[in-house]
């Protein structure tokens, strides 16, 4: 049997990450890690959020994980090179390949991308799209995740916060969904935006990412299983969880204290992004 593979995220957004990795890799185990004690980590320094993630990565890693992804955007931007060369395994974060993408699918050299008020004032997407020559616009939309998390993707409530945060956007014609939350609303956002503005689903691009760093050909008839680690109340992690639709698998209640006791453990390279 292979190793399973770490996904973890803030809270609940990150399982849009595990169910396009299922859809990738259906015969793989996964665990996946929501800091539901800690949510959100939008509005949270970037230092505190790289200490939360080399915690659980540490984590992860000790559960026996050949990989670990990182299913939040603020984790990825806060954390992941740190990460990256300090574990002896793999780390992918949800940043570059939805720059990626956005870089292939655009027409115009206009790209646009939404996220959380952390994310947005990383400047993560913004800096790696100008690099390639693109023009950006970038804009916090901090409620939609809890649009998302209320089951109001389908509301008269969801469309008018979309219009408020996007009727003023800049002439781009691609659109990076730059929260895990965001592929939820993606029907949503497709009206608001129109026919012109190519969307970019980053936990399907992260899921392509992975899957391409990984053997395709290494594939069994089983599928696989999942096992869940939550920081919070297990029973409102299946009861959000549920709005997103994948709550499959044993879900398990973790002391956010052993967390912490690894953070603080984290090396100098990780020490460095305070």
């Amino acid at each position: 049997m292979e190793p399973p593979i770490g996904i973890f995220d803030s809270g609940v957004g990150g399982l849009t990450v595990l169910k396009a990795m299922r859809r990738q890799l259906p015969h793989r185990d996964f665990i996946y890690l929501g800091d539901t004690a800690r949510v959100p980590y939008g509005r949270k320094p970037a230092a505190m959020v790289a200490e939360f993630a080399y915690g659980i990565t540490e984590f992860l890693r000790a559960k026996g994980v050949d990989g670990v992804v990182i299913a939040c955007n603020t984790a990825s931007s806060a954390a992941l090179p740190e990460l990256a060369g300090h574990f002896p395994i793999p780390v992918w974060g949800v940043i570059e390949p939805g720059v990626e993408s956005a870089t292939r699918m655009t027409r115009t050299r206009r790209v646009g991308v939404i996220g959380t008020k952390g994310t947005i004032a990383s400047g993560a997407y913004q800096r790696r799209l100008e690099q390639r020559g693109l023009e950006v616009w970038a804009h916090a939309c901090p409620m939609l995740v809890h649009i998302v998390e209320e089951g109001l993707a389908a509301s008269p409530e969801c469309e008018l916060l979309l219009h408020h945060y996007l009727d003023d956007r800049a002439d781009i014609d691609t659109l990076i969904l730059g929260c895990t939350h965001y592929p939820v609303l993606h029907d949503a956002i497709a009206r608001v935006t129109g026919d012109g503005v190519t969307l970019v689903d980053s936990a399907e691009a992260l899921a392509h990412a992975v899957r391409g760093s990984l053997d395709p050909e290494a594939a069994s008839s089983h599928r696989g299983r999942i096992v869940h680690y939550v920081t919070g109340d297990p029973l409102a992690f299946a009861h959000t969880a549920a709005v997103i639709g994948e709550v499959e698998g044993e879900v398990i209640q973790l002391p956010v204290t052993e967390l912490i006791a690894l953070q603080e453990k984290a090396p100098s390279a990780v020490e460095a992004a305070r």
